[in-house]
């Protein structure tokens, strides 16, 4: 290691990759404001948050969590431009409440951590 290396991570710091319990919270703020399908899920994060990733398999696995609980509910739809139809994700009307407050969670996080940097 050399000093350059340290100077060069701060600079361009490797992108921090969510856990299911953040994913399930960034979801869930996305989904509230729309409904979307996992690759717009994952680009979205990287577009809005440019430090953060988000694995597919940690993705789908906050996804069909989510599902199960019957906090979110999915159906498949063609999209402009896509080739073969993509599974959409909604909030369920009577999961509001708790999506916005899970939300939070996220929206908390993340200023958090753009004040600790």
């Amino acid at each position: 290691m050399k000093f350059e290396d340290i100077y060069q991570f701060f600079q361009e710091p490797p992108p921090n990759y969510l856990n299911k319990e953040l994913a399930v919270c960034y979801v869930l703020s996305v989904l509230l404001q729309e409904e979307s399908y996992g690759t717009q899920l994952i680009q979205q994060l990287e577009q809005d948050y440019p430090t953060y990733r988000l694995s597919d398999t940690v993705l789908y696995s906050a996804l069909k969590f989510l599902e199960e609980t019957g906090a979110i509910s999915g159906y498949w739809k063609k999209v402009e431009g896509r080739g073969r139809p993509r599974r959409m994700y909604q909030v369920c009307p009577n999961w509001r409440h708790q999506a916005q407050e899970l939300a939070g969670f996220w929206r908390n996080y993340i200023t958090g951590q753009k004040q600790a940097i």
